[in-house]
């Protein structure tokens, strides 16, 4: 039996599978690295999805799936006409009338389909309108006979309040799913605990749902597993302990969910004697190491640049029935990756080949961010090469590692047309790879091609709230 004893006692420090590849976007999407991101992927929220939504209207038969074509489409048109007319709210504009006047029937789509434009377009400027606009809409829909707001409703306006750092507000709407009768699910505390976790109160946050009777935690065993699945996405690991601590007390037993998130926990807190206590009391407790389990493992023993012990892991999870699959060897590879030894990163990447699995964009950016971290462009150019010959196309943190690679390289020219590549193939840069490429250029002297970037960026309306971040773009 593979035995704990066989990683060893001395780790070196536990640190994000996710490098940057994995992180620099927006808060309801931030701060989940890569064991985490696999662990959630698997306990996905189950939430009851709307009764007046697209999927309740019948489709059997063809007038029936012509009758919902045409509400999906006139849902649409209705919702467009909606945004237009709350983009016009201002002194002197009546705008519930103006709403009233388009004479259509609100449903559940209609709503939705409001909420979520009214959530695409927000950003640091015209947050507080938007929050503005997407409450009057939800007060005013609210009020129309024939119908009723969802849990889902409920969730989308708390977005576009916790958008616009409207703490107080997400906090009565939660008061008022519960007067209502509404359950308080699972992803209503993670909305929370996304945004409150910021803003210091995030243990007020989880007594409050800890003691809530109308908790509806589906589908997690109980309470406290919905909640520690929901702090593990934003890196809240004192309170992790803490949750846990509240869990045994109130005479809750921890099962394979709850094992795998506070022994991850523990790594990322360096309390490595806790980690194997905690890995003994697992197996003992009936629930043997899980594919989550052996990630963590993984990682571990890439970090710890372990490769001949990783060979024995993943020969030992065929012994017992799981077969390695991409994410585990992804976790692998970037652990070693991290340790610097990119020739075990290529053996792995072999052996997931051998194994049956297919690469997939994350395990080819890994493999490249690794090459350019240690300075072999080269190789990192054939393994993006080879990502297009296999059909992958590379994600944005591909294409930030490549120019991060030739801007190393002093390959400034080449770095700009990369920029313009992933443009072309419909890869919109995000800030991280604007600020890359800038940074490398200034540094480089490189000031009018510097400006030039910002420029571009400033012209398609991207991130020009963090011009300030970026540069002192006035002296540009």
């Amino acid at each position: 039996m593979f035995s704990i004893a066989q990683l060893g006692h001395k780790f070196v420090r536990f640190c994000h599978i996710s490098r940057s590849l994995c992180s620099h976007t927006n808060s309801f999407s931030d701060g989940i690295n890569r064991i985490e991101q696999y662990l959630n992927s698997s306990f996905a929220y189950d939430e009851t999805p709307e009764e007046d939504s697209v999927d309740s209207v019948s489709t059997s038969g063809r007038y029936e799936e012509f009758n919902r074509s045409t509400f999906i489409k006139k849902s649409k048109y209705n919702a467009t006409l909606a945004l237009k007319v709350l983009q016009q709210d201002g002194p002197g504009f009546d705008t519930k009338l103006a709403l009233d006047r388009l004479e259509f029937e609100v449903s559940g789509l209609l709503v939705r389909e409001v909420l979520i434009g009214i959530l695409k377009n927000m950003n640091h400027v015209n947050r507080e309108r938007c929050a503005k606009l997407g409450y009057k809409f939800f007060v005013w829909s609210g009020r129309k006979e024939n119908y009723n707001h969802t849990v889902n409703t409920y969730h989308l306006i708390m977005q576009i309040f916790a958008e616009a750092e409207e703490y107080k507000a997400m906090w009565r709407l939660v008061d008022e799913m519960t007067e209502k009768g509404y359950p308080v699910t699972s992803r209503t505390f993670n909305i929370l605990i996304c945004t409150c976790g910021e803003a210091g109160v995030a243990k007020k946050v989880v007594e409050r749902f800890i003691k809530s009777k109308s908790f509806n935690f589906r589908p997690f065993s109980h309470c406290f597993n919905a909640i520690l699945h929901s702090l593990l996405a934003v890196k809240q690991y004192k309170l992790i302990e803490w949750v846990y601590q509240q869990m045994l007390t109130d005479g809750y037993e921890p099962d394979s969910l709850t094992y795998n998130i506070i022994m991850y926990t523990k790594f990322r807190l360096g309390k490595l004697g806790q980690f194997h206590n905690l890995f003994d009391e697992m197996s003992r407790s009936g629930y043997p190491p899980d594919v989550h389990t052996f990630n963590i493992l993984l990682h571990i023993l890439g970090k710890g640049d372990k490769p001949a012990a990783a060979v024995d892991l993943l020969t030992h999870m065929k012994e017992v029935g799981i077969e390695p699959n991409v994410l585990h060897f992804t976790t692998l590879i970037d652990g070693l990756s991290r340790a610097g030894n990119m020739e075990a990163c290529k053996y792995f990447f072999d052996e997931m080949v051998n194994y049956g699995c297919d690469p997939d964009v994350v395990a080819y950016t890994v493999m490249i961010t690794g090459y350019i971290m240690v300075g072999q462009l080269e190789k990192a150019e054939e393994m993006f090469s080879e990502m297009f010959n296999n059909g992958k196309i590379p994600n944005v943190y591909t294409y930030n590692s490549m120019i991060r690679g030739l801007c190393m390289a002093g390959k400034f020219e080449y770095a700009c047309l990369m920029l313009k590549e992933m443009e072309s193939r419909g890869c919109n840069p995000n800030f991280l790879v604007y600020s890359t490429l800038v940074g490398y250029l200034r540094k480089a002297g490189k000031f009018s091609d510097a400006h030039e970037v910002i420029k571009q960026m400033v012209e398609k309306g991207r991130y020009t709230h963090l011009l300030n971040k970026i540069r002192r773009y006035r002296r540009c």
